[in-house]
């Protein structure tokens, strides 16, 4: 904080108060601050990868090894349909999707006890946190999806049935809205968790079976029709279709479940913020 004089008055850059009313975000401060959110992104980037041997490689081989196990488990052994699309393919764009959103899910979900020990020291906007862990992901699924590309090329150039449709103009918004369900989401249980640890718990199963009632290793037609709706309200599954459909041409999109999906994100993110507005002013009392 730096004073300075004016008129015989002292003035502060900055002033901390004690309280302020739950609906008052300061969503303002963050861009005060976007120095900090910078090297906290590039720290996380380098974490994720440091006393490694291959290093950032592993953003690469990841995806690839899970898309390989999904392959040889759900098409060779089980026997799944991929909508007569290369399964390597229908699966690597299931993994690119659902990556983003557990990894931002589970890592904003324990904001608060992960990060008790800074949250004491120093002030900063709490918001930093999460969503520089939002970021820090966004950089990985970016290695993920430019991989993705380079198959889906290769594909289509080698003849195989992919279609690459006018949706592919929405992936921007498709992934904005991946990482905005797991972030609100992740804030409002990383809210919850500072008093019932059994949430994290909870959470990690949670995303286990969110896993199976999403079309990445299996496709949305294998769901009887009658039951299809209920199948969609799942937000996370209409993102998955409408991404499989852009980039392959297969896949069951309507703009009234990306609606859907959008909705969902909006009252998540309201109820996400104003929980976490007001845990951060009282949270150190119970962590």
């Amino acid at each position: 904080m730096n004073s300075a004089e004016l008129d015989g008055k002292e003035y502060w850059d900055i002033v901390i108060t004690p309280e302020r009313k739950w609906w008052n975000l300061r969503l303002r401060e963050i861009w005060h601050y976007r120095d900090m959110l910078t090297l906290l992104v590039q720290r996380n980037f380098a974490a994720s990868y440091k006393q490694t041997i291959l290093g950032p490689f592993w953003h690469l081989i990841n995806p690839i090894f899970s898309t390989l196990i999904y392959t040889l488990i759900f098409d060779r052994i089980a026997g799944l349909p991929t909508d007569n699309l290369p399964p390597f393919l229908f699966y690597l764009s299931g993994n690119v999707i659902w990556a983003y959103f557990s990894s931002s899910f589970s890592g904003t979900s324990n904001t608060f006890n992960a990060n008790k020990g800074l949250f004491g020291k120093v002030y900063f906007p709490r918001m930093i946190m999460p969503i520089s862990v939002v970021l820090t992901n966004m950089i990985s699924v970016s290695i993920r999806f430019g991989l993705f590309l380079i198959f889906v090329l290769y594909y289509y150039f080698t003849g195989y049935p992919v279609l690459i449709s006018w949706w592919v103009l929405l992936t921007p918004f498709l992934f904005l809205l991946n990482a905005g369900l797991g972030m609100s989401w992740g804030i409002l249980v990383s809210s919850l968790t500072t008093k019932y640890r059994d949430i994290q718990i909870l959470v990690q199963y949670g995303l286990q079976l969110l896993l199976y009632v999403t079309p990445v290793i299996y496709p949305s037609s294998m769901v009887p029709e009658q039951f299809r709706w209920l199948y969609f309200l799942n937000p996370i599954a209409p993102v998955v279709e409408a991404f499989r459909f852009a980039f392959l041409g297969e896949g069951t999109v309507r703009f009234e479940t990306i609606g859907y999906s959008f909705l969902v994100f909006v009252v998540s993110l309201t109820l996400g913020l104003i929980s976490f507005n007001r845990t951060e002013s009282n949270f150190m009392d119970t962590v």
